[in-house]
C-alpha cells in the first residue's frame, strides 16, 4: 500500500510541474507536424547522404507565422554557416540554397560521425530536429612515374591503411573500374608512356565510374610524385563540376627533378620523363595548369637527405628525387617528415601524421580556394654535366672521365641503371682510389626505378682535376646487359645558362637556341657548345651551336612533328690554365600541330573570296575596259 501511495505521488508531483512549466520550455519539444528534411541536388527528399553531397535543408511548421523569422541550422549543435533561410509572414517553410555537406561524416576529434542529428531554429523559441545518415567519402589514389597502382598496395585491402578508418580506396589501375595510368615500366622501358594530360583524361573517367558505383558527388585525391601533377591536370582541364574534394600530394616536383634527365638521356620513359624536367614543370605546366576549381592543396615534402654531397640530383632538403624548394613551389598547404620519396606513399606514419588527418577532415574545416596568382619560373638553374650513357655487358667495365675546376664547393654524383646491379668505383683527380662511404660521401644506393636514380655519392671541396668513375658489371648484371647514365650536380664553379626564344612553337616554325658559359672573375674559353634533341619519339639529332658576339652561342633549329622535344645543351670548355669545363643545361619546348583550315572559318573565307572574288573582279574589270574601249571608237 504504501509503495501505490509512492507511485500516485511521484506522477502527481511530475503531472504539477508539466502543467505549471513556462510554456517557452513547452514549444521548444518539436512539433509533431514540424518537419526537417535533407533535400537533394534532384529535388527529392533523403535520409541518407554521401559526405560531400550537395545538399539544401527544408523546414516546414505546422502553422503559418505572423512574424517573418530566420532559420539557422546546426549539424549536433554547431551552426552550419552555409545554412540559412526565411520563413516569411503568412508562410510556415523556407529552404536553404545548395551547398555541400563537406566533413559531415567525421566529427572534430576525428572520429566517424554515420548518421548526424539536425537542428533547425526558428527564432528564439522553436527547434525542429531531424537526422540523416553519412557515408563517408571514397578516396582515389594516383601513382607517379615509372610505377603502377601497387605503389598504394599499403593503403588497400581489407588490411589497408583506408580500411583501418572506414574509408574506401581505389587506386587507378586496380582492375576495380577500367582505366590504366602509362606512366612507363621498366620492363618495357622503350615504350612511349601517357602524356600527364592523356593519364588526367584516364583518371577523370576512372573517378566518375568510382562516383557512378559509390553514389558519392565528390572523392578525395591522393597523388604521388608525378601523380600530383596528373591530379592537377585533371582538375583544371577536365573537371567539370566539383567532383574533388581536396588533393592530398605527397612529394609531387611542382618545379620538377633535374633526376629525370638521366633516363631521358637514354630515350627511355619518353614523353614522361620529358614533363618532369624543371624546364618543362616551371616554364610551360605551371604556366598553363593554374586552376584549382576551388580544390585545397596539399603537399607532403620529404626531408631524409640534409647535406648537397648526399644529394645526386636535387637541392637540399630532399626526398632524393624532390626537393622541397620543388614541392612548395606553388602556393599550397605544405609540411615536411624526414622520409625519402620511396617511403612517401607507403608509410604508416605519413598515413597517420598527415593523409589521415587531411581525411577526416570535420564540417567547416576543408577551405574553398580560389586560384593563387600565376607563378613566375626563377632564374636558379642547378648546374650538372652532361649525362654519359651507354651499355656495360656481362664482365666489362667502363670508365667515364668528369672534369671537375676550381670553385665548386660540392661535386656529387647520380647513377641511373635499369638493371639496378652495377657496381662503381671512383678514383679522384689525385689518382688515389676513394672508398665510397656512407657517413663521408653520402654513398646511397635504392632498389626502386620509380626514384629515377640508383646510386647517389658525393665530395665536399673536390680535389680539382678529372675524376674517374668506373662501372663494372657485377654477379647480378644479367646477360643482356645493363643500361647506365650518370651525371655530377656542382655547387659553385662554371655556370651554363641556355633558352629558347619560344617555348610552344608550331611544327616547321623556327626556334632560337641560345648559350653562354660563366663564371665569376674568369674567362672560359670554348671547345664544344652542340644540343643533343631529342624527338617526341626518342630519337636524338647533334646540333653544334655557333659563336656569336658577347660569347653567346646559338642555334636556329624547327620542330618537324607535335609533341615533346627534350635539349640537352652540352658545353666543354677550358681556363687559362688549362682546367677543363663541362656543362650541360637540359630544357623542353613543346611543339604544337599546326592549325587546319577547318580550325579559321574566317581563312576558310578569305580563301574563297581570294579563289573566286579576285578572277571576278579581273573578269568585271576586263568587261568594263573592253565596254570603255568599244564606246570610244563608237564615238
Amino acid at each position: 500500500m504504501n509503495k501505490l501511495l509512492s507511485l500516485l505521488s511521484i506522477t502527481l508531483t511530475i503531472f504539477a510541474f508539466l502543467y505549471t512549466a513556462p510554456s517557452q520550455a513547452v514549444e521548444r519539444f518539436q512539433s509533431p507536424t514540424a518537419s526537417l528534411q535533407v533535400i537533394d541536388r534532384d529535388g527529392r527528399p533523403v535520409e541518407q547522404i554521401v559526405d560531400g553531397d550537395q545538399i539544401s535543408l527544408r523546414v516546414e511548421l505546422a502553422e503559418a507565422l505572423h512574424d517573418p523569422v530566420t532559420v539557422e541550422f546546426l549539424l549536433d549543435g554547431e551552426l552550419i554557416e552555409a545554412a540559412k533561410c526565411e520563413i516569411l509572414v503568412g508562410e510556415k517553410a523556407c529552404q536553404t540554397e545548395m551547398f555541400p555537406s563537406l566533413g559531415w561524416h567525421w566529427l572534430p576529434e576525428g572520429e566517424s560521425r554515420p548518421k548526424a542529428t539536425l537542428t533547425a531554429t526558428v527564432g528564439s523559441q522553436r527547434d525542429v530536429t531531424g537526422q540523416v545518415s553519412v557515408v563517408a567519402r571514397p578516396v582515389v589514389l594516383v601513382h607517379g612515374l615509372n610505377s603502377d597502382w601497387r605503389a598504394w598496395t599499403n593503403y588497400l585491402g581489407p588490411n589497408g591503411y583506408l580500411a583501418g578508418i572506414g574509408l574506401q580506396g581505389f587506386a587507378v589501375g586496380d582492375g576495380q573500374f577500367p582505366g590504366v595510368l602509362n606512366t612507363g615500366s621498366l620492363a618495357d622501358p622503350t615504350k612511349r608512356t601517357n602524356t600527364i594530360a592523356q593519364n588526367a583524361k584516364i583518371l577523370g573517367d576512372y573517378i566518375d565510374a568510382v562516383r557512378k558505383e559509390t553514389g558519392a558527388q565528390q572523392v578525395d585525391l591522393v597523388g604521388h610524385s608525378m601523380g600530383g601533377l596528373i591530379s592537377r591536370y585533371y582538375l583544371d582541364k577536365y573537371m567539370e563540376e566539383d567532383k574533388v574534394a581536396q588533393l592530398i600530394m605527397l612529394g609531387t616536383p611542382m618545379a620538377g627533378s633535374a633526376c629525370a634527365n638521366l633516363p631521358a638521356s637514354l630515350g627511355i620513359l619518353i614523353p614522361a620523363v620529358f614533363e618532369i624536367r624543371p624546364s618543362y614543370v616551371k616554364d610551360i605546366f605551371n604556366q598553363q595548369i593554374t586552376h584549382r576549381r576551388g580544390v585545397p592543396f596539399y603537399m607532403l615534402a620529404g626531408t631524409q637527405i640534409v647535406k648537397a654531397l648526399q644529394s645526386p640530383c636535387t637541392d637540399v632538403p630532399t626526398d632524393i628525387v624532390v626537393s622541397v624548394s620543388s614541392a612548395t613551389a606553388i602556393p599550397l598547404h605544405a609540411r615536411d617528415l624526414p622520409l625519402l620519396h620511396t617511403a612517401l606513399n607507403t608509410s604508416r606514419i605519413v598515413f597517420d601524421d598527415f593523409v589521415s588527418p587531411l581525411l577526416r577532415s570535420p564540417a567547416g574545416k576543408i577551405p574553398e580556394e580560389s586560384d593563387p596568382p600565376l607563378s613566375s619560373s626563377d632564374d636558379h638553374t642547378e648546374q650538372f654535366t652532361r649525362v654519359y650513357s651507354g651499355k656495360i655487358e656481362t664482365g666489362e667495365s667502363q670508365e667515364i672521365v668528369i672534369a671537375i675546376e676550381p670553385g665548386v664547393s660540392v661535386a656529387s654524383f647520380a647513377l641511373f641503371d635499369t638493371t639496378r646491379s652495377l657496381q662503381v668505383r671512383v678514383t679522384g683527380a689525385s689518382g688515389k682510389e676513394i672508398v665510397l662511404d656512407e657517413e663521408k660521401n653520402g654513398l646511397i644506393e635504392i632498389d626502386d626505378p620509380s626514384t629515377l636514380v640508383y646510386l647517389g655519392y658525393g665530395f665536399e671541396n673536390p680535389k680539382p682535376g678529372n675524376w674517374r668513375v668506373t662501372l663494372l658489371s657485377s654477379e647480378r648484371t644479367p646477360p643482356e646487359g645493363a643500361h647506365y647514365a650518370i651525371s655530377a650536380r656542382f655547387s659553385g664553379g662554371a655556370r651554363l645558362s641556355a633558352a629558347t626564344d619560344i617555348l610552344l612553337p608550331q611544327v616547321n616554325e623556327s626556334v632560337r637556341l641560345s648559350a653562354q658559359f660563366e663564371m665569376s672573375a674568369q674567362s672560359i674559353s670554348v671547345s664544344e657548345m652542340r644540343a643533343v634533341i631529342q624527338g617526341p619519339a626518342g630519337d636524338a639529332q647533334v646540333f653544334p651551336l655557333q659563336a656569336g658576339q658577347d660569347g653567346v652561342y646559338a642555334l636556329v633549329w624547327a620542330p618537324d612533328q607535335p609533341g615533346l622535344y627534350g635539349i640537352e645543351v652540352q658545353g666543354r670548355g677550358r681556363l687559362a690554365d688549362g682546367m677543363e669545363i663541362d656543362r650541360a643545361a637540359f630544357l623542353v619546348v613543346e611543339a604544337q600541330p599546326v592549325p587546319s583550315a577547318e580550325s579559321y572559318p574566317g581563312r576558310v573565307i578569305l580563301a574563297w573570296v581570294l579563289a573566286i572574288g579576285v578572277p571576278l573582279l579581273l573578269m568585271i574589270a576586263a568587261i568594263v575596259a573592253w565596254r570603255l574601249v568599244r564606246l570610244s571608237r563608237d564615238k
